[in-house]
Protein backbone atom coordinates (compact mmCIF):
# COMPACT_ATOMS: atom_id res chain seq x y z
CA UNK A 1 0.00 0.00 0.00
CA UNK A 2 1.09 3.40 -0.75
CA UNK A 3 -0.65 6.14 1.59
CA UNK A 4 0.01 10.00 1.77
CA UNK A 5 0.03 10.86 5.79
CA UNK A 6 -0.95 14.42 7.13
CA UNK A 7 0.31 14.83 10.46
CA UNK A 8 0.09 17.36 12.97
CA UNK A 9 3.59 18.41 14.12
CA UNK A 10 4.27 20.30 17.52
CA UNK A 11 7.16 21.22 19.39
CA UNK A 12 6.01 24.56 20.90
CA UNK A 13 2.96 27.21 21.52
CA UNK A 14 1.80 26.40 17.84
CA UNK A 15 1.87 23.41 15.44
CA UNK A 16 1.14 22.45 12.17
CA UNK A 17 0.93 19.99 10.04
CA UNK A 18 3.20 17.73 7.62
CA UNK A 19 2.74 15.62 4.61
CA UNK A 20 4.67 12.85 3.94
CA UNK A 21 4.62 9.45 1.73
CA UNK A 22 4.62 6.11 2.88
CA UNK A 23 5.13 2.93 0.45
CA UNK A 24 5.08 -0.10 0.88
CA UNK A 25 3.05 -0.68 4.05
CA UNK A 26 1.41 -3.77 4.52
CA UNK A 27 -2.42 -4.01 5.14
CA UNK A 28 -1.73 -6.90 8.34
CA UNK A 29 0.63 -4.05 10.29
CA UNK A 30 -1.14 -1.92 12.93
CA UNK A 31 -2.11 1.87 12.97
CA UNK A 32 1.20 2.06 15.42
CA UNK A 33 3.44 0.04 12.80
CA UNK A 34 2.36 2.08 10.03
CA UNK A 35 4.10 4.98 12.27
CA UNK A 36 6.99 3.36 13.09
CA UNK A 37 7.79 2.42 9.78
CA UNK A 38 7.42 6.26 9.23
CA UNK A 39 9.75 7.10 12.34
CA UNK A 40 12.32 4.76 10.29
CA UNK A 41 11.91 7.09 6.99
CA UNK A 42 12.74 10.29 9.19
CA UNK A 43 15.71 8.78 10.76
CA UNK A 44 16.74 7.81 7.32
CA UNK A 45 16.17 11.73 5.80
CA UNK A 46 17.90 13.34 8.90
CA UNK A 47 14.90 14.41 10.56
CA UNK A 48 13.08 14.58 13.99
CA UNK A 49 11.08 11.52 14.52
CA UNK A 50 7.39 11.84 14.98
CA UNK A 51 6.18 11.96 19.04
CA UNK A 52 3.45 9.73 19.68
CA UNK A 53 2.18 7.59 22.85
CA UNK A 54 2.03 4.21 23.53
CA UNK A 55 2.57 1.63 26.11
CA UNK A 56 0.79 -1.83 25.87
CA UNK A 57 -0.25 -2.07 22.17
CA UNK A 58 -3.24 -4.39 23.34
CA UNK A 59 -6.24 -2.17 23.91
CA UNK A 60 -5.29 -1.98 27.27
CA UNK A 61 -3.45 1.36 28.96
CA UNK A 62 -5.34 4.27 26.83
CA UNK A 63 -2.28 5.59 25.56
CA UNK A 64 -2.62 5.40 21.92
CA UNK A 65 -4.91 7.90 21.34
CA UNK A 66 -5.52 9.70 18.08
CA UNK A 67 -7.68 11.53 15.45
CA UNK A 68 -7.45 9.50 12.48
CA UNK A 69 -9.48 11.33 9.62
CA UNK A 70 -11.31 13.04 12.34
CA UNK A 71 -12.65 10.68 14.00
CA UNK A 72 -10.80 9.20 17.82
CA UNK A 73 -9.39 6.32 17.34
CA UNK A 74 -9.84 6.17 13.86
CA UNK A 75 -12.85 4.57 11.67
CA UNK A 76 -13.56 1.37 13.18
CA UNK A 77 -15.96 1.26 16.43
CA UNK A 78 -14.92 -0.15 19.61
CA UNK A 79 -11.42 -0.63 18.11
CA UNK A 80 -7.90 1.52 20.16
CA UNK A 81 -5.35 2.89 17.92
CA UNK A 82 -2.93 0.16 18.36
CA UNK A 83 -5.44 -2.20 17.75
CA UNK A 84 -6.58 -0.60 14.51
CA UNK A 85 -4.66 -2.56 10.97
CA UNK A 86 -3.92 -0.86 7.66
CA UNK A 87 -6.66 -3.52 6.05
CA UNK A 88 -9.68 -0.69 7.65
CA UNK A 89 -7.81 1.24 4.27
CA UNK A 90 -7.05 1.34 1.16
CA UNK A 91 -3.59 1.47 -1.05
CA UNK A 92 -3.60 5.27 -2.36
CA UNK A 93 -5.50 6.45 0.67
CA UNK A 94 -4.34 10.36 2.62
CA UNK A 95 -4.74 9.79 6.30
CA UNK A 96 -5.01 12.82 8.92
CA UNK A 97 -3.44 12.28 12.19
CA UNK A 98 -4.02 14.48 14.93
CA UNK A 99 -3.61 14.47 18.49
CA UNK A 100 -6.92 14.90 20.55
CA UNK A 101 -7.69 18.53 21.21
CA UNK A 102 -9.01 19.55 24.75
CA UNK A 103 -7.68 22.76 26.51
CA UNK A 104 -7.66 20.20 29.67
CA UNK A 105 -5.81 18.00 27.46
CA UNK A 106 -2.62 20.16 26.01
CA UNK A 107 -0.74 18.69 23.82
CA UNK A 108 3.31 18.41 24.69
CA UNK A 109 4.82 16.82 21.68
CA UNK A 110 3.59 16.30 18.06
CA UNK A 111 0.88 13.47 18.92
CA UNK A 112 1.66 13.23 22.89
CA UNK A 113 -0.98 15.01 24.77
CA UNK A 114 -0.81 15.47 28.30
CA UNK A 115 -3.63 13.40 30.52
CA UNK A 116 -2.91 14.53 34.13
CA UNK A 117 -5.73 15.59 34.39
CA UNK A 118 -8.10 12.47 34.30
CA UNK A 119 -5.41 11.17 36.62
CA UNK A 120 -6.51 14.02 38.98
CA UNK A 121 -10.13 13.57 38.69
CA UNK A 122 -9.85 9.83 39.78
CA UNK A 123 -6.88 10.57 42.69
CA UNK A 124 -9.62 13.18 44.25
CA UNK A 125 -12.42 9.92 44.98
CA UNK A 126 -11.84 7.37 42.01
CA UNK A 127 -11.26 4.89 44.89
CA UNK A 128 -12.00 2.85 48.05
CA UNK A 129 -10.74 2.49 51.61
CA UNK A 130 -10.29 -0.62 53.30
CA UNK A 131 -8.37 -2.46 55.59
CA UNK A 132 -4.76 -4.01 54.89
CA UNK A 133 -5.28 -6.63 57.27
CA UNK A 134 -5.72 -10.51 55.99
CA UNK A 135 -7.65 -11.12 52.92
CA UNK A 136 -11.66 -11.60 53.83
CA UNK A 137 -13.65 -14.68 52.50
CA UNK A 138 -14.30 -14.35 49.24
CA UNK A 139 -18.31 -14.85 50.26
CA UNK A 140 -18.06 -12.22 53.24
CA UNK A 141 -19.45 -9.31 50.90
CA UNK A 142 -21.97 -10.93 48.67
CA UNK A 143 -21.99 -8.99 45.58
CA UNK A 144 -25.39 -9.24 43.33
CA UNK A 145 -24.17 -10.82 39.54
CA UNK A 146 -26.50 -7.99 37.73
CA UNK A 147 -24.52 -5.04 39.74
CA UNK A 148 -21.22 -6.94 39.43
CA UNK A 149 -21.64 -7.18 35.84
CA UNK A 150 -22.67 -3.09 35.42
CA UNK A 151 -19.54 -2.42 37.80
CA UNK A 152 -17.16 -4.06 35.64
CA UNK A 153 -19.07 -2.80 31.91
CA UNK A 154 -17.81 0.57 33.87
CA UNK A 155 -14.50 -0.44 35.23
CA UNK A 156 -13.72 -1.47 31.33
CA UNK A 157 -12.95 2.38 31.23
CA UNK A 158 -9.09 3.08 30.28
CA UNK A 159 -9.20 6.49 30.24
CA UNK A 160 -8.00 7.45 27.10
CA UNK A 161 -9.87 10.61 26.56
CA UNK A 162 -11.80 9.53 23.53
CA UNK A 163 -14.99 10.60 25.01
CA UNK A 164 -13.48 14.20 25.29
CA UNK A 165 -11.99 14.01 22.03
CA UNK A 166 -15.42 13.52 20.67
CA UNK A 167 -17.42 15.63 22.37
CA UNK A 168 -17.93 19.36 20.53
CA UNK A 169 -17.78 20.56 24.47
CA UNK A 170 -14.48 18.62 25.55
CA UNK A 171 -16.49 16.75 28.52
CA UNK A 172 -15.14 14.48 30.25
CA UNK A 173 -18.80 13.37 32.11
CA UNK A 174 -18.37 9.54 30.39
CA UNK A 175 -14.93 9.50 32.05
CA UNK A 176 -16.11 10.69 35.60
CA UNK A 177 -19.40 8.35 35.49
CA UNK A 178 -17.53 5.56 35.05
CA UNK A 179 -15.23 5.76 37.44
CA UNK A 180 -17.99 6.99 39.63
CA UNK A 181 -20.38 4.01 38.34
CA UNK A 182 -17.92 1.46 39.15
CA UNK A 183 -17.70 1.99 42.72
CA UNK A 184 -21.15 3.04 43.36
CA UNK A 185 -22.75 -0.43 42.07
CA UNK A 186 -20.64 -2.23 44.61
CA UNK A 187 -21.06 -2.61 48.62
CA UNK A 188 -17.33 -1.93 48.89
CA UNK A 189 -17.62 1.86 47.23
CA UNK A 190 -20.70 2.98 49.42
CA UNK A 191 -19.15 4.13 52.56
CA UNK A 192 -17.63 6.69 50.75
CA UNK A 193 -19.96 7.38 47.76
CA UNK A 194 -21.23 10.58 48.86
CA UNK A 195 -18.03 12.40 49.20
CA UNK A 196 -16.99 10.48 46.25
CA UNK A 197 -19.09 12.07 43.43
CA UNK A 198 -19.11 15.55 44.88
CA UNK A 199 -15.22 15.36 45.35
CA UNK A 200 -14.74 13.79 41.43
CA UNK A 201 -17.04 16.37 40.15
CA UNK A 202 -15.77 19.31 41.47
CA UNK A 203 -11.94 17.88 40.57
CA UNK A 204 -13.58 17.42 36.87
CA UNK A 205 -15.18 21.34 36.81
CA UNK A 206 -11.41 22.54 38.17
CA UNK A 207 -9.60 20.88 35.01
CA UNK A 208 -11.66 22.95 32.72
CA UNK A 209 -13.58 20.19 30.80
CA UNK A 210 -17.12 21.49 29.64
CA UNK A 211 -20.43 20.66 30.25
CA UNK A 212 -22.33 17.28 29.09
CA UNK A 213 -24.96 17.54 26.57
CA UNK A 214 -26.37 14.48 25.63
CA UNK A 215 -25.40 14.18 22.66
CA UNK A 216 -24.14 10.72 22.72
CA UNK A 217 -20.88 11.03 20.62
CA UNK A 218 -18.83 10.14 23.35
CA UNK A 219 -20.61 6.29 23.98
CA UNK A 220 -19.91 5.92 20.01
CA UNK A 221 -16.40 7.00 20.31
CA UNK A 222 -15.67 5.27 23.27
CA UNK A 223 -13.38 1.94 22.43
CA UNK A 224 -14.60 0.02 25.15
CA UNK A 225 -18.00 0.35 24.47
CA UNK A 226 -19.23 2.50 28.09
CA UNK A 227 -22.98 3.33 28.09
CA UNK A 228 -24.13 6.98 28.51
CA UNK A 229 -26.76 5.22 31.31
CA UNK A 230 -23.12 5.71 33.52
CA UNK A 231 -23.78 9.60 33.11
CA UNK A 232 -27.47 9.27 34.42
CA UNK A 233 -26.43 7.00 37.22
CA UNK A 234 -23.52 9.84 37.89
CA UNK A 235 -26.68 12.70 38.00
CA UNK A 236 -28.81 10.34 40.26
CA UNK A 237 -25.54 10.29 42.90
CA UNK A 238 -24.81 13.45 42.95
CA UNK A 239 -28.99 14.51 43.50
CA UNK A 240 -28.75 11.85 45.96
CA UNK A 241 -25.82 13.01 47.74
CA UNK A 242 -27.41 16.49 47.68
CA UNK A 243 -30.29 15.02 49.85
CA UNK A 244 -27.86 13.40 52.24
CA UNK A 245 -27.73 13.24 55.82
CA UNK A 246 -24.06 12.61 55.88
CA UNK A 247 -23.20 15.59 52.83
CA UNK A 248 -23.36 18.52 55.33
CA UNK A 249 -20.37 19.82 54.57
CA UNK A 250 -17.65 19.08 51.59
CA UNK A 251 -13.91 18.44 52.78
CA UNK A 252 -13.74 22.12 51.52
CA UNK A 253 -15.77 23.71 54.18
CA UNK A 254 -18.91 24.01 51.53
CA UNK A 255 -22.56 22.91 52.16
CA UNK A 256 -23.64 20.22 49.98
CA UNK A 257 -27.07 21.49 49.76
CA UNK A 258 -26.09 24.77 48.22
CA UNK A 259 -24.29 23.11 45.36
CA UNK A 260 -25.80 22.92 41.88
CA UNK A 261 -25.46 20.02 40.05
CA UNK A 262 -22.84 18.98 36.90
CA UNK A 263 -24.21 20.59 33.79
CA UNK A 264 -25.56 17.33 32.16
CA UNK A 265 -28.36 18.29 30.49
CA UNK A 266 -30.48 16.36 32.19
CA UNK A 267 -33.64 18.72 31.30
Amino acid sequence: MRLTLHIWRQSGAAGRMETHALDEVSPDVSFLEMLDMLNEQLIAQGKDVLAFDHDCREGICGMCSLVINGKPHGPESETTTCQLHMRSFSDGDTITVEPFRASALPVIKDLVIDRAALDRIVAAGGYVSINAGNAQDANAMVVPRHDAEKAMDAAACIGCAACVASCKNASAMLFVSAKVSQLALLPQGKPERVQRVHDMVDAMDAEGFGNCTNEGECEAACPKGISIANIARLNREFLRSLVSADSQVSAHGTQHGDQSPPATGRQ
